[in-house]
């Protein structure tokens, strides 16, 4: 492995406490960081985003993973965060490795102003040769605002950075065709097609909040950012120089087509849902089509309370998710737009702008290596008189 790479390593809490009592593998962690150091050494950039604030916090606020509820973890996390980068640290200095920590939320990433200092900050890092260490703020993460996993957050890093691998290290060597405690599940060396996976990668394990099915979902946003997956146990000694140079076996998750620009990739790969609009079939052909844009005529329903700049998801009359766009009008305003046809845009809302709700160049029509999101439940939906 000679080329300079930009490597994103995701590990999850089951790999840093142990399950039992809740504390540090101190183990483990030597391992990984005098693995890092080296690989920075020989002129990579590395990334590691790290779970374990929770899982590390429990003992100090009485709960164990299974009794505890969303301000019980909250709580945890302000207490193991510090255990965490504590331990980070020490052993670092150790391989003199110099780490940062940024915590991040789902807001963060998907709003676009944030996700570029995000990786602003991250490129300066790198260029003093210090390591972010990124996770979930679960002190302030709320059920309905959490990234939900490292998993996905790992792939998003990965896509902001443009890295050349995502390497997800876990409790097993890769993925199976089925649960690989049956004695003829096969392992799987390479996926092509994500999706095709996914009814087999259920379950969850006792520390973390993800599962295979959410390093899947992972592969899925990586892909279509243009960089790889790999899954693969997560060992002691060397556990990631060992994969790179395929010196064990892992689950490769290969990079499908063209990769499209920032912004489009961006677009693609959401992590919730900000708010939705509804449009005829015919509508959704020509944006499917790339021949226009979405007007105040051609929207039916709308869902979700949401500003400008937010991303939307457009589905068509039957329910299906077609496209991802960058909406030039808060919910407030469509609704308003909607509702006076006869008007002018600036009459109606005050100011002079772009007239589309969606333009053209803003929107991402999803092809078939994209997962699909289903339309959330919103407490309202606002369906606009014809």
């Amino acid at each position: 492995m000679s080329a300079k790479k930009k490597i994103v390593v995701k590990i999850g809490s089951s790999l840093l406490a142990n399950s039992n009592n809740l504390t540090l593998r101190y183990a483990f962690i030597s391992g990984l960081l005098s693995d890092l150091a080296q690989l920075q050494k020989e002129g990579h950039n590395i990334i590691l985003t790290s779970s374990g604030s929770v899982a590390l916090g429990l003992n100090m606020v009485g709960k164990r993973p299974e009794d505890a509820g969303v301000l019980d973890k909250q709580a945890a996390a302000a207490c193991g965060q510090p255990l965490l980068m504590n331990a980070y640290r020490q052993v670092a200095s150790e391989y003199d490795l110099d780490v940062a920590q940024m915590l991040v939320t789902v807001e963060d990433m998907e709003e676009r102003r944030r996700f570029l200092n995000i990786k602003n900050t991250m490129l300066r890092l790198f260029e003093n040769d210090i390591m972010p260490i990124i996770n979930e703020n679960d002190s302030i993460a709320t059920r309905e605002l959490r990234v939900g996993d490292n998993d996905r957050l790992s792939a998003k890093v990965a896509q902001m950075v443009e890295a050349d691998e995502l390497i997800i290290l876990t409790s097993v060597e890769g993925l199976y065709d089925r649960d690989p405690s049956d004695p003829d599940a096969k392992f799987i060396h390479e996926i092509e097609d994500v999706s095709e996976h996914l009814e087999t990668t259920t379950g969850t394990s006792a520390l973390g909040s993800g599962g295979m099915l959410t390093k899947m979902h992972a592969a899925n946003m990586a892909q279509n950012a243009g960089v790889e997956t790999i899954i693969a146990e997560g060992i002691i000694e060397r556990p990631v120089s060992s994969v790179l140079n395929k010196e064990r076996r892992f689950t490769r998750c290969l990079v499908r087509g063209e990769t499209a620009s920032p912004l489009k990739v961006w677009l693609s790969n959401r992590l919730q849902v900000s708010g939705t609009l509804v449009v005829s079939n015919e509508i959704a052909e020509n944006v499917a089509k790339k021949k226009s844009g979405i007007s105040r005529m051609d929207i039916i329903s709308l869902q979700g309370d949401f500003s400008k700049g937010d991303v939307l998801h457009v589905y068509n009359e039957k329910g299906k998710e077609v496209a991802r766009g960058l909406t030039n009008f808060s919910s407030e305003e469509i609704m308003l737009l909607a509702r006076h046809l006869e008007m002018p845009v600036e009459n109606v809302i005050g100011y002079k702008t772009k007239s589309d709700i969606v333009g053209a160049e803003n929107i991402l029509v999803l092809e078939e290596n994209h997962l699909q999101l289903e339309a959330p439940e919103h407490d309202q939906k606002i369906v606009i008189p014809a």
